[in-house]
């Protein structure tokens, strides 16, 4: 076989998750840090596929968990930014950067709170990636959290995990704003709680579960909240942690029904749908998940954090031109969002649409021109088109 042909199946069976094909490849001679044309090499094709044991074999292989292609992404950062924690705690054991960052200025820890995921936040703090580290957008972990999470249960957990680990509640963003600012402007009553010092978990239960939750005990966390629910049906907050529990142990059919059980005792309550989302992208049920998201934003009236979670999900699917739809409706509803206006421009340059992406560059600057990432992208534009 032709070297590069072996080199470039190597990457397409860590893709699929073939782990025999990976094994006999390696032993005709594939080698493991090949990339492709996009830089990617195949422990990235794994990663982002979550092929868990493929992964395993390329790590033992001496692939590089800090190697970064075209976008400047590396495995352990891309790890991160997918929730893909054990993974992400592989990685940590083969020399991962803990300072490495994305084409953002972002750690691996800022993705995460970013989105929401429970688990990857806690492995990051364990592992001591820089809690108050700020962005090139001028934003913490904290920050992320609270500007791009609904103040939820799931978004409250992740806060709590970073103030207990010493996140900075007055560190601010670059037009002067707080979390705790943010936090009382978005109205988000138990963030604001939580980063004051004043929120105690009042159900033992919960509580209990979520300490074991943290020490990976599953099992024991949905026994106790089972016995709980057997005795409070009405109570929707032991659905979400006995559902997200089961996530964790990729029961996933479970954690949907107690996601919809809650849903069938409150159908308004939002934080739901993005649950059922997040279970069914686990799945690979894109369309599916995509649906969830849209109830939400036919039920909620502001539409802004399940819009743009949606627009988020898009982009990673390679979905650009949807993910510029969603775009544009959310700057329709927040146009001094420049956060937005930056991400539309990504996905404008991802389907080379320079131009737009160009006007949409501009909008951000001009709302912040003295940001040196908006600056640098609209450059990355510009050479794109030929011009200087």
């Amino acid at each position: 076989m032709h070297d590069q042909t072996l080199h470039e199946n190597l990457i397409i069976a860590s893709k699929s998750g073939n782990a025999a094909e990976v094994e006999r490849l390696l032993q005709e001679g594939a080698r493991v840090d090949y990339k492709d044309v996009n830089g990617s090499t195949a422990l990235m094709a794994a990663t982002q596929k979550n092929q868990i044991s493929v992964v395993k074999l390329l790590l033992e292989a001496g692939s590089d968990v800090n190697t970064r292609d075209i976008t400047q992404l590396t495995p352990f950062i891309c790890s991160g930014a997918n929730g893909f924690h054990e993974i992400l705690s592989l990685m940590l054991e083969y020399g991962a950067d803990l300072n490495s960052v994305n084409r953002f200025g972002g750690t691996a820890l800022l993705p995460s709170s970013e989105k929401g995921y429970l688990k990857t936040v806690q492995v990051c703090l364990d592992a001591g990636v820089p809690v108050n580290h700020v962005n090139d957008l001028g934003w913490s972990a904290l920050l992320e959290a609270v500007i791009l999470g609904n103040g939820g249960r799931l978004y409250s957990d992740v806060i709590q995990l970073l103030v207990e680990a010493g996140a900075d509640i007055n560190l601010e963003d670059r037009d002067g704003k707080s979390s705790l600012q943010h936090a009382e402007e978005l109205n988000q009553q138990k963030v604001v709680k939580i980063l004051t010092k004043e929120y105690v978990e009042k159900n033992a239960s919960i509580q209990q579960a979520k300490t074991l939750y943290k020490e990976n005990k599953y099992v024991e966390a949905i026994t106790i909240l089972s016995e709980a629910l057997e005795a409070d049906r009405e109570n929707l907050d032991l659905y979400f942690y006995k559902g997200y529990v089961l996530q964790e142990l990729k029961r996933y059919e479970e954690a949907l029904e107690q996601y919809k059980f809650a849903l069938q005792i409150d159908s308004t309550d939002l934080d739901f749908y993005f649950y059922t989302a997040n279970c069914l992208r686990l799945m690979n049920l894109q369309n599916e998940a995509l649906a969830e998201y849209d109830k939400a934003c036919t039920l909620d009236p502001n539409q802004t954090f399940y819009r743009y979670h949606k627009s988020n999900y898009l982009r990673e699917l390679g979905r650009h031109e949807e993910a510029v739809m969603e775009m544009d409706k959310l700057l329709a509803l927040q146009p001094h969002r420049y956060d937005f206006s930056f991400h539309k421009a990504n996905s404008l340059r991802s389907l080379g649409r320079h131009e737009e992406a160009i006007e949409a560059i501009e909008h951000a600057i001009k709302h912040d021109p003295t940001n040196p990432l908006y600056h640098l992208h609209k450059e990355q534009s510009v050479k794109l088109l030929g011009r200087k």
